[in-house]
């Protein structure tokens, strides 16, 4: 409002000029007049026509409005649309059981891979502790794409295609998975996992919550939709139980405290001494020989001193117990819960990808203890899906009291609003021409076509009004006269705002196809709006008119509660 009340005056002062009628015009301005004057005279024509077909173009409308209620169920729905910004996340599995020297030869086997797709320009990794992965069977890769162009050293493909190659060629590593998934400049949620949407299962029962939360990832494999599905458990891993023969120790005087220091001794690396030097200090630790930390079997080398000063072996009085152990146990609020990690195939939208994963839940017939919930951006999908239409329906509440103040009528709003059924139908074809899906960027154009699209009927609405007050002309002359006369500052406002939209529909640079949605819906929606708006408009403005004039000419319910006798009463006192 600042810039419009105080730099906009001064631009035009500075570079409007008073037209000079002597001065040849341009060929270019020649031409756009001669155009639209050409647009102007087949409006004129077309229009005469609509306004004696009133019922038809009342038909059309009402068809408008069924077709975008049917386009919104149709269309294919999102949350954000998915970014090609160069830069993408890697999660590593692989066995539970694995050693870390196993481990870091599958992580650098992956990286090598990874590093010679032609796509990739650098490559980071770890694995082990971190706050991306606590297990020592998880590895965490960080992959820098080349930039996307035409150029020779160029990136020719999209992220979802170098995806797809790097998934097939990482399949031939036995043993070793890589969870791919595109960096976004927006991501909510706020939880960490290997693929962008997560579905949470919990349960009282962490041995029935083991036991059913595979057979759903092995279920979703089925699902061409629904690509890299895992999970976050980490219950296969090896664990050697040492269960002490406390009879046979007790004959030999050994205390379970004994057996437990010597084997804190042999793979807890206790610290035993200090090596103090005259510049600094060396802790000394006591543990037995790394090569033999690698094998359980070393439990067997193992001896514990008895009170008589003898070496018994270990096994003498203890026996070895291999069993699995869960490496961790994750929690959502106080229950064990199994975290779902999954991506979508390029072209599913996460709205069928929920519904799939839901009916595939219900499908294995899981026990009525366990819970599914969506969880991260899936969760937040599903909120914001079931609130859309609510927001909405509070926009044009909004706008139809503020048009309701200014005009001071609750009829003409409703005129100004039944432009915006024929916006919405254009913004949806848009979407669903070019592939794209409903998401939370396209409602924001379609709010934004609010605003934009009304303006042509309040436009003609505005000249009509002012025709019917001042100068007594019926309301088929004056909104005759006002689509004529508005016509050009229609035109006009509306190409500014699609061309404005345009660069953003196109969607080029990195991370464009989070503008694509909004510039696709704001163009589609001018095209559209514009093209019906203006045969649409007047036909609305006469029913509407009609209507009321129908309701002032109807009789007043209170002359039929006057006596009977208050007529004769009148006559004969004349």
């Amino acid at each position: 409002m600042v810039v419009s009340l105080t730099l906009t005056p001064m631009l035009c002062g500075q570079f409007l000029k008073a037209e000079d009628h002597s001065r040849r015009r341009g060929l270019i301005d020649r031409l756009s007049e001669r155009g639209f004057n050409a647009m102007h005279k087949f409006y004129e024509r077309t229009l005469k026509w609509v306004l004696q077909h009133e019922y038809t173009m009342l038909i059309v409308t009402a068809a408008v409005i069924v077709a975008t209620v049917y386009l919104y169920f149709v269309v294919p729905k999102g949350f954000f649309p998915q970014q090609d910004t160069g830069q993408m996340t890697g999660t590593t599995e692989v066995a539970q059981d694995i050693s870390f020297e196993a481990m870091r030869e599958k992580q650098e086997e992956v990286v090598k891979i990874v590093m010679a797709d032609p796509a990739v320009r650098a490559v980071g990794s770890f694995f082990g502790g971190g706050a991306f992965g606590a297990a020592l069977n998880n590895g965490r890769t960080f992959i820098s794409l080349k930039p996307k162009g035409i150029g020779k050293d160029d990136r020719k493909d999209d992220a979802g295609v170098v995806i797809a190659r790097l998934r097939q060629k990482l399949a031939k590593i036995p043993g070793a998975q890589l969870f791919l998934q595109p960096n976004q400049d927006i991501r909510v949620g706020g939880r960490a996992s290997k693929g962008l949407y997560q579905y949470a299962l919990t349960d009282q029962n962490i041995d029935e919550l083991n036991s059913w939360a595979p057979r759903l990832v092995s279920k979703l494999h089925d699902y061409p939709q629904i690509k890299d599905p895992t999970s976050d458990q980490q219950f296969r891993g090896l664990q050697e139980t040492v269960v002490i023969d406390r009879d046979a120790a007790a004959r030999l005087g050994i205390q379970p405290q004994a057996v437990d220091s010597t084997l804190y001794s042999a793979f807890g690396q206790r610290q035993v001494s200090i090596i103090y030097t005259q510049q600094n200090q060396y802790h000394v630790v006591l543990e037995v020989d790394p090569k033999f930390q690698l094998d359980p079997s070393s439990l067997d080398r193992i001896y514990v001193k008895s009170p008589s000063e003898n070496q018994v072996p270990l096994s003498t009085i203890a026996h070895f117990q291999l069993d699995n152990t869960p490496l961790s146990v994750n929690h959502q609020g106080q229950f064990p819960c199994v975290t779902i990690s999954f991506n979508t195939a390029p072209g599913v939208s996460l709205g069928e990808a929920t519904q799939i994963i839901q009916r595939a839940a219900k499908e294995l017939g899981m026990p009525s203890t366990m819970r599914g919930n969506f969880a991260g951006t899936a969760q937040v999908f599903q909120s914001s899906l079931a609130t859309e239409p609510l927001l909405l329906f509070a926009a044009l509440i909004a706008v139809y009291i503020v048009l309701g103040m200014l005009y001071e009528s609750l009829v003409h709003p409703l005129t100004i609003l039944s432009t915006l059924p024929s916006a919405g139908l254009g913004a949806l074809l848009g979407m669903l021409v070019t592939g794209n899906e409903l998401s939370i960027v396209s409602i924001i154009g379609i709010i934004l076509l609010i605003g934009i699209v009304k303006k042509n009927a309040i436009m003609m609405v505005d000249f009509a009004l002012d025709a019917e007050r001042h100068e007594g002309l019926t309301p088929e002359q004056s909104i005759y006269q006002a689509c004529l006369v508005r016509f050009r500052p229609i035109m006009m406002t509306t190409l500014a705002a699609m061309f404005g939209a345009l660069p953003l529909a196109i969607g080029m640079g990195i991370g464009s196809e989070l503008r694509k949605p909004l510039g696709v819906a704001i163009v589609g929606g001018l095209i559209a709006s514009q093209i019906l708006t203006l045969y649409t408009t007047p036909v609305i403005y006469l029913a509407l008119d009609q209507l009321r004039q129908r309701k002032k000419k109807r009789p007043s319910p209170s002359a039929d509660l006057r006596p009977i006798g208050w007529q004769q009463t009148s006559r004969s006192s004349a």
